[in-house]
């Protein structure tokens, strides 16, 4: 979905929409909007076994499934199979924009429902499935601030720990841009690598240096070379200014078998030159 959708209140704004996403060629399907939902920022997500929906408003497929539990098995309209959804997770930003969240899946069947203290219109809703990929609570505020806008000046990541830069680079692949066009090959980007500590922090720089503050330009091996191929901001050739170099120098040590989570400088490098982009060491 790219569209803007804007509802609920400015107290208990409707922050995340589940979607059906339809089968190719057909339009995706809004199941619920809701203020907030418990199950997808955890710490521990082995012992998540149910997620709920807060200040919910159900689209028509959740009122179906709602009808069905009021129902109950056994009775005409309240079969099981009909109380379940199949979902991704869409972030909505303040400014009406829709995101899908990476790994967000949610298979899962109504359980139960009840009248939300967030809105008189609302429903919390129960349901009997974990969402596939939770993120840490420590990520919520990642999502808070592209909620609000997103990064306006760069280097907001630079205290994170390896494992919320990740969560960081999520964030920017879920709010790129993909109908922005390509800055032209031949241009000079310039790296601030002074926070360059880990892999992770080098693909949050890189997507700053190349698309701006919280910007994206991959986020493992394989999705650097999609972005240099075209189409996530810049076109190559291009060159790189890597400022700070030495920080990457000292801290990437990449494992013997060359592993890209852990990849050194020298690997990072070789990558770059595959895909045409010239890299001067600062």
């Amino acid at each position: 979905m790219n569209e803007a959708f804007v509802s609920g209140s400015d107290a208990h704004p409707l922050r995340w929409l589940l979607v059906d996403e339809a089968v190719m060629g057909e339009r995706d399907v809004v199941v619920a909007a809701c203020a907030d939902i418990e199950g997808l920022f955890v710490d521990s997500p082995s012992t998540v076994g149910e997620t709920t929906l807060l200040g919910c408003h159900p689209h028509p497929p959740l009122r179906r499934a709602l009808d069905a539990l009021a129902k109950g098995a056994g009775n005409p309209g309240g079969a099981l199979y009909r109380r379940a959804i199949d979902v991704t997770v869409h972030s909505v930003g303040r400014n009406g924009r829709v995101n899908r969240l990476i790994d967000s899946h949610l298979r899962a069947s109504v359980t139960r429902a009840r009248p939300s203290a967030l809105g008189a219109d609302l429903v919390d809703v129960t349901l009997d499935g974990a969402i596939a990929e939770p993120m840490p609570s420590a990520a919520r505020p990642i999502w808070d601030l592209w909620h609000a806008g997103g990064p306006t000046e760069p280097g907001l990541w630079a205290g994170l720990s390896a494992e919320l830069r990740h969560h960081w680079s999520g964030a920017a692949l879920a709010h790129h841009r993909a109908d922005a066009p390509d800055k032209p090959a031949g241009r000079t980007y310039r790296l601030d690598g002074r926070h360059v500590t880990d892999i992770e922090g080098f693909y949050c720089a890189i997507g700053e240096a190349v698309n701006g503050p919280g910007g994206y330009f991959g986020w493992n091996g394989d999705a650097l070379h999609d972005c240099a191929r075209g189409g996530w901001g810049a076109a190559a050739p291009f060159r790189l200014v890597w400022h700070d170099a030495g920080v990457a120098r000292t801290h990437l040590k990449a494992r013997a078998d060359g592993s890209p989570a852990e990849a050194g400088l020298d690997l990072i490098l070789r990558w770059l030159a595959e895909d045409q982009i010239e890299v001067e060491l600062g």
